[in-house]
């Protein structure tokens, strides 16, 4: 079955974001990487989130990423 590469890596940005937190409030936002591998790797290299081939059980988000996933979010899972 073909799918749409792209759609799925907003899918699960947006999904990093709804599971997004803050260890301190000056730090960065992270979240459990739980995902798809295939896909956090294509955020990786879009600069949305570290990269999370680590140890760590949680990704970075860059500042570009998390106002792009807290956007997509809000786009496709506001109540109307």
């Amino acid at each position: 079955m073909e799918f749409d590469e792209e759609k799925i890596t907003q899918d699960v940005l947006a999904l990093l974001y709804l599971t997004s937190f803050q260890q301190k409030k000056d730090f960065p936002f992270q979240a459990w990487k739980g995902h798809d591998w295939e896909a956090l790797s294509r955020l990786h290299e879009k600069g949305f989130i570290s990269d999370p081939k680590n140890k760590n059980k949680s990704i970075v988000f860059s500042d570009e990423g998390y106002l792009k996933a807290k956007q997509l979010f809000e786009d496709k899972y506001k109540k109307t």
